[in-house]
């Protein structure tokens, strides 16, 4: 007679299903200094991630216990802010590793969904306006609605053959191409390009160009470095400075462009899955996009809370790969008379 075999849930496995370790851990019981030196983030921002998320995280389920938001959230976090599955973070919570590996899973897809929510350009005027403003009095230069950049994070190989992801370093990554504003947050986000591609040829093949070529921004621009083309909507610094005029229209590019390199340290600091020093992300290329755009996210929704504070930079390796390129000028004489046209109002 065949006998029938049963799929058992690890937890069950583990604990019994008499336990009740998932339901042992409370937020109440601990400090917010534990909280924030095991998982990252204090006590009423992980409340606010469970009313943001609790929905979606308390889904239908056939398992016999379902692990509560709360502890979804907490065992993500642990994940995102530490970048390893330790047993010890399970066992503080009550959950074995498969249980942390899908918790992480049923978060980041939760944080994914509500990417647009928290990552996005502003539209009124006056939001605009204060952004300009911001981004003026860090040195001076005007009409900037977002400084822009590549860094890449480091992933498995997908498999022997595929050589897309394989970046000038000769490792497997994700470039990531970002906007952010004056304080480090956040305007776009596009973590899913492969790490072979330079900068200039992801931002030419993203959603941010189209954005910025068929809609109204034509009061402003962004700043990229010299690996990026000048257009009528990025400036890019002059490659040999020859005025005093252009000598300050660089450096105040320089200033103000420094902002989403302290921007990268930061998240990598505060999300240590990113920072390499873990090893690389253990997923595929989309799973391993979709955790570094949910860590796009609370970063947002943190320095929504006040967790503003800059952070210094991460220990691990997987810094953006140096470039190789010549420099790129635009053949865009639109561009070219923009850029000239703010050297002589504002630099001369």
């Amino acid at each position: 007679m065949a006998v029938p075999i049963a799929v058992l849930d690890c937890d069950l496995l583990l604990y019994g299903r008499g336990h009740r370790t998932l339901d042992r851990f409370k937020l109440e019981d601990v400090t917010d200094e534990y909280l924030v030196s095991t998982y990252g983030f204090p006590r009423q921002f992980i409340y606010y991630l469970v009313n943001l998320l609790g929905a979606s995280l308390s889904r239908p389920t056939q398992r016999s216990r379902a692990i509560s938001p709360e502890t979804q959230i907490l065992a993500a976090l642990g994940f995102y802010t530490s970048g390893s599955f330790q047993t010890r973070m399970g066992d503080a919570i009550g959950i074995s590793q498969a249980s942390m590996s899908r918790c992480v899973a049923n978060v980041t897809e939760a944080l994914v969904e509500r990417a647009s929510q928290f990552i996005h350009f502003p539209e009124d005027e006056a939001t605009v306006q204060s952004l300009k403003d911001d981004f003026y009095g860090l040195a001076g230069m005007p009409g900037v609605l977002g400084v822009v950049d590549c860094t890449h994070v480091a992933i498995k190989a997908p498999n022997a053959e595929d050589l897309s992801y394989v970046n000038r370093k000769g490792l497997h990554s994700l470039n990531c191409l970002m906007v952010c504003d004056a304080r480090g947050v956040l305007l776009s986000a596009e973590t899913h390009w492969p790490g072979s591609l330079p900068d200039c040829t992801v931002l030419q093949q993203a959603a941010l160009t189209t954005q910025f070529e068929t809609e109204l921004h034509k009061d402003g621009w962004l700043l990229g470095d010299s690996s990026f083309f000048l257009r009528t909507w990025l400036m890019t610094p002059l490659h040999i400075p020859e005025t005093p005029a252009e000598y300050r229209y660089n450096m105040a590019h320089s200033a103000t462009h420094n902002v989403i390199e302290r921007t990268f340290r930061t998240i990598r600091s505060r999300f240590r899955c990113l920072d390499g020093s873990k090893g690389t992300l253990q997923y595929s290329p989309e799973k391993s996009s979709h955790i570094i755009l949910a860590c796009c996210v609370l970063h947002n929704i943190s320095l929504k809370h006040g967790l503003d504070v800059w952070s210094s930079p991460a220990t691990g390796h997987m810094e953006q790969p140096e470039e190789e390129y010549e420099q790129m000028e635009s053949m865009d004489l639109e561009a070219c008379r923009i850029r000239q046209e703010l050297l002589l109002t504002h630099f001369s």
